[in-house]
Protein backbone atom coordinates (compact mmCIF):
# COMPACT_ATOMS: atom_id res chain seq x y z
CA UNK A 1 0.00 0.00 0.00
CA UNK A 2 1.27 3.35 -0.96
CA UNK A 3 2.11 6.27 1.54
CA UNK A 4 -0.33 8.47 2.58
CA UNK A 5 0.36 12.13 2.32
CA UNK A 6 -0.50 15.30 4.10
CA UNK A 7 -0.01 18.73 1.76
CA UNK A 8 0.68 21.66 4.33
CA UNK A 9 -0.14 25.39 3.18
CA UNK A 10 0.89 27.76 5.69
CA UNK A 11 -0.79 31.28 5.42
CA UNK A 12 -1.12 34.14 6.65
CA UNK A 13 -3.43 36.47 5.20
CA UNK A 14 -4.39 34.83 2.26
CA UNK A 15 -7.81 35.33 1.28
CA UNK A 16 -7.52 36.16 -1.96
CA UNK A 17 -4.68 33.67 -3.08
CA UNK A 18 -6.86 30.21 -1.52
CA UNK A 19 -9.78 30.24 -3.59
CA UNK A 20 -7.16 30.04 -6.97
CA UNK A 21 -4.50 27.80 -5.21
CA UNK A 22 -6.85 25.39 -3.69
CA UNK A 23 -8.83 23.63 -6.54
CA UNK A 24 -6.09 23.96 -8.43
CA UNK A 25 -4.07 21.92 -5.99
CA UNK A 26 -6.47 19.67 -5.23
CA UNK A 27 -7.54 18.71 -8.67
CA UNK A 28 -3.79 17.75 -9.34
CA UNK A 29 -3.41 15.58 -6.29
CA UNK A 30 -6.18 13.95 -7.65
CA UNK A 31 -5.62 13.51 -11.26
CA UNK A 32 -1.24 12.78 -10.57
CA UNK A 33 -0.97 11.61 -7.13
CA UNK A 34 -1.92 7.66 -6.76
CA UNK A 35 -1.32 8.08 -3.23
CA UNK A 36 -4.34 8.59 -0.81
CA UNK A 37 -3.94 12.81 0.67
CA UNK A 38 -5.01 15.56 2.31
CA UNK A 39 -4.68 19.12 2.23
CA UNK A 40 -4.14 21.02 5.08
CA UNK A 41 -4.23 24.75 5.73
CA UNK A 42 -2.39 25.98 8.57
CA UNK A 43 -3.47 29.51 9.70
CA UNK A 44 -0.81 31.40 11.54
CA UNK A 45 -2.78 33.83 12.87
CA UNK A 46 -4.44 35.76 9.82
CA UNK A 47 -6.46 38.58 10.61
CA UNK A 48 -8.25 39.54 7.22
CA UNK A 49 -10.95 36.53 5.92
CA UNK A 50 -8.62 33.67 5.45
CA UNK A 51 -10.81 31.89 8.28
CA UNK A 52 -14.11 32.09 6.60
CA UNK A 53 -12.48 31.24 3.13
CA UNK A 54 -10.71 28.22 4.91
CA UNK A 55 -14.13 26.75 5.79
CA UNK A 56 -15.51 27.32 3.22
CA UNK A 57 -13.06 25.34 1.22
CA UNK A 58 -13.19 22.69 4.06
CA UNK A 59 -17.03 21.91 2.86
CA UNK A 60 -16.41 22.43 -0.94
CA UNK A 61 -13.37 20.02 -0.54
CA UNK A 62 -13.59 16.67 1.65
CA UNK A 63 -9.83 16.26 1.52
CA UNK A 64 -9.10 19.63 3.01
CA UNK A 65 -8.50 20.37 6.65
CA UNK A 66 -8.01 23.88 8.30
CA UNK A 67 -6.00 24.30 11.41
CA UNK A 68 -5.86 27.66 12.94
CA UNK A 69 -2.89 28.91 15.59
CA UNK A 70 -3.47 32.15 17.46
CA UNK A 71 0.16 33.30 17.12
CA UNK A 72 2.51 34.17 13.73
CA UNK A 73 5.83 32.36 12.17
CA UNK A 74 5.24 29.72 8.93
CA UNK A 75 7.70 27.38 10.84
CA UNK A 76 5.30 27.74 14.06
CA UNK A 77 2.38 26.48 11.47
CA UNK A 78 4.67 23.69 10.13
CA UNK A 79 5.58 22.47 13.62
CA UNK A 80 1.66 22.12 14.30
CA UNK A 81 0.44 20.59 11.56
CA UNK A 82 3.54 17.72 10.83
CA UNK A 83 3.58 16.80 14.18
CA UNK A 84 -0.09 16.44 14.54
CA UNK A 85 -0.52 14.68 11.41
CA UNK A 86 -1.48 11.21 10.73
CA UNK A 87 -0.24 11.15 7.33
CA UNK A 88 3.14 8.65 6.09
CA UNK A 89 4.58 11.62 4.60
CA UNK A 90 4.51 15.43 5.17
CA UNK A 91 4.66 18.30 3.22
CA UNK A 92 4.39 21.35 2.14
CA UNK A 93 4.52 24.42 -0.72
CA UNK A 94 3.51 28.17 -0.57
CA UNK A 95 0.29 29.25 -1.16
CA UNK A 96 1.12 30.92 -4.52
CA UNK A 97 2.07 27.19 -5.95
CA UNK A 98 5.35 29.31 -7.25
CA UNK A 99 6.84 25.79 -7.71
CA UNK A 100 5.37 24.02 -10.74
CA UNK A 101 3.02 21.07 -9.21
CA UNK A 102 4.13 18.54 -11.54
CA UNK A 103 7.11 17.84 -9.14
CA UNK A 104 5.39 17.03 -6.28
CA UNK A 105 5.28 13.30 -7.47
CA UNK A 106 8.73 13.27 -7.73
CA UNK A 107 9.48 14.21 -3.90
CA UNK A 108 7.11 11.70 -2.90
CA UNK A 109 8.80 9.00 -5.12
CA UNK A 110 12.22 10.17 -3.29
CA UNK A 111 10.94 9.25 0.23
CA UNK A 112 8.88 6.46 -1.05
CA UNK A 113 12.61 5.53 -2.38
CA UNK A 114 14.23 6.11 0.65
CA UNK A 115 15.24 9.10 1.58
CA UNK A 116 14.01 10.70 4.89
CA UNK A 117 13.69 14.04 3.54
CA UNK A 118 12.96 15.42 -0.38
CA UNK A 119 13.47 18.96 -1.14
CA UNK A 120 12.88 21.39 -3.85
CA UNK A 121 15.87 23.35 -5.75
CA UNK A 122 16.13 25.61 -7.83
CA UNK A 123 19.79 26.21 -7.48
CA UNK A 124 20.47 22.80 -8.98
CA UNK A 125 21.31 21.76 -12.79
CA UNK A 126 17.78 20.93 -14.26
CA UNK A 127 15.87 23.74 -12.29
CA UNK A 128 14.17 26.92 -14.26
CA UNK A 129 13.38 30.06 -12.62
CA UNK A 130 11.55 32.50 -14.21
CA UNK A 131 10.80 36.00 -13.03
CA UNK A 132 13.30 36.57 -10.36
CA UNK A 133 15.10 39.52 -9.58
CA UNK A 134 18.65 40.11 -9.32
CA UNK A 135 18.81 40.95 -5.33
CA UNK A 136 16.91 38.04 -4.80
CA UNK A 137 18.76 35.74 -7.18
CA UNK A 138 22.27 37.01 -5.75
CA UNK A 139 20.90 36.90 -2.08
CA UNK A 140 19.58 33.15 -2.53
CA UNK A 141 23.01 32.19 -3.72
CA UNK A 142 24.83 34.14 -1.23
CA UNK A 143 22.99 32.70 1.48
CA UNK A 144 23.36 28.72 0.61
CA UNK A 145 27.09 29.18 -0.23
CA UNK A 146 27.05 30.72 3.18
CA UNK A 147 25.29 27.33 4.73
CA UNK A 148 28.13 25.11 2.85
CA UNK A 149 31.21 27.08 3.91
CA UNK A 150 29.54 27.07 7.69
CA UNK A 151 28.38 23.56 8.07
CA UNK A 152 29.87 21.69 4.72
CA UNK A 153 26.45 20.68 3.70
CA UNK A 154 25.35 18.81 0.60
CA UNK A 155 21.54 20.03 -0.29
CA UNK A 156 21.71 22.82 -2.50
CA UNK A 157 18.70 24.97 -1.72
CA UNK A 158 17.48 25.64 1.60
CA UNK A 159 14.86 27.84 1.30
CA UNK A 160 12.55 26.82 -1.58
CA UNK A 161 8.99 26.11 -0.63
CA UNK A 162 8.53 23.21 -1.56
CA UNK A 163 9.33 20.32 0.79
CA UNK A 164 8.61 16.67 2.10
CA UNK A 165 9.62 14.18 4.84
CA UNK A 166 8.44 10.90 6.44
CA UNK A 167 6.70 11.40 9.81
CA UNK A 168 9.54 9.66 11.69
CA UNK A 169 11.97 11.83 10.21
CA UNK A 170 9.69 14.86 11.41
CA UNK A 171 8.82 13.56 14.69
CA UNK A 172 12.35 12.87 15.37
CA UNK A 173 13.77 16.26 14.34
CA UNK A 174 11.58 19.17 15.00
CA UNK A 175 11.35 18.73 18.81
CA UNK A 176 15.10 19.83 18.17
CA UNK A 177 14.21 23.31 15.96
CA UNK A 178 13.95 26.03 17.81
CA UNK A 179 12.85 28.93 15.24
CA UNK A 180 9.51 29.37 14.37
CA UNK A 181 9.12 31.56 11.44
CA UNK A 182 11.26 31.61 7.85
CA UNK A 183 14.54 29.95 8.98
CA UNK A 184 12.91 26.84 10.49
CA UNK A 185 13.60 25.44 6.68
CA UNK A 186 17.34 25.43 7.01
CA UNK A 187 17.92 24.56 11.02
CA UNK A 188 15.97 21.37 10.00
CA UNK A 189 18.15 20.53 7.49
CA UNK A 190 21.02 21.14 9.14
CA UNK A 191 20.30 19.12 12.17
CA UNK A 192 18.94 15.91 9.56
CA UNK A 193 21.93 16.43 7.48
CA UNK A 194 24.18 16.27 10.35
CA UNK A 195 22.58 13.52 11.97
CA UNK A 196 22.48 11.31 9.31
CA UNK A 197 18.98 11.82 7.72
CA UNK A 198 19.22 11.14 3.95
CA UNK A 199 17.64 14.16 2.19
CA UNK A 200 17.02 13.86 -2.01
CA UNK A 201 17.24 16.76 -3.95
CA UNK A 202 14.41 17.33 -6.62
CA UNK A 203 15.67 20.05 -9.50
CA UNK A 204 12.20 22.50 -9.71
CA UNK A 205 10.81 24.84 -12.28
CA UNK A 206 9.60 27.74 -10.25
CA UNK A 207 8.21 31.30 -10.72
CA UNK A 208 8.78 34.23 -8.38
CA UNK A 209 5.68 36.01 -7.20
CA UNK A 210 6.12 39.72 -7.51
CA UNK A 211 3.84 40.69 -4.87
CA UNK A 212 5.47 38.89 -1.99
CA UNK A 213 5.11 40.57 1.02
CA UNK A 214 8.55 38.69 2.91
CA UNK A 215 10.73 41.25 3.84
CA UNK A 216 13.90 40.34 2.49
CA UNK A 217 16.63 42.11 5.05
CA UNK A 218 14.43 41.56 7.87
CA UNK A 219 14.19 37.46 7.11
CA UNK A 220 17.80 37.76 5.97
CA UNK A 221 19.00 39.03 9.84
CA UNK A 222 17.15 36.01 11.42
CA UNK A 223 18.63 33.64 9.02
CA UNK A 224 21.94 34.60 9.94
CA UNK A 225 21.57 35.07 13.14
CA UNK A 226 20.38 31.37 13.43
CA UNK A 227 23.51 29.86 11.35
CA UNK A 228 25.64 31.97 13.97
CA UNK A 229 23.33 30.21 17.18
CA UNK A 230 23.86 26.49 15.63
CA UNK A 231 27.17 27.04 14.28
CA UNK A 232 28.61 28.53 17.52
CA UNK A 233 26.09 26.78 20.07
CA UNK A 234 26.28 23.63 18.88
CA UNK A 235 24.02 21.03 16.59
CA UNK A 236 21.60 19.39 18.60
CA UNK A 237 21.45 15.51 18.72
CA UNK A 238 18.42 13.92 17.57
CA UNK A 239 17.21 9.72 17.23
CA UNK A 240 18.79 8.13 14.47
CA UNK A 241 16.49 7.64 11.05
CA UNK A 242 14.86 4.43 10.91
CA UNK A 243 16.71 2.43 8.29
Amino acid sequence: MSASVDVVIPVYNEEDALPVSIPRLCTFLRDNLPNQWRVTIADNASIDGTRAVSESLCRAFPAVNYLYLPEKGRGRALRAAWLGSECDIVSYMDVDLSTDLSHFPALVAELESGSDIAIGSRLSQGSRVTQRSFKREFMSRSYNKLIWSMFFVGFPDAQCGFKAMTRQAAQAIIPSVQNNNWFFDTELLIIAEKRGYRIGVVPVAWQDDPTSTVNVVKTATEDIKGLLRLRFGGIPGVGPPPR
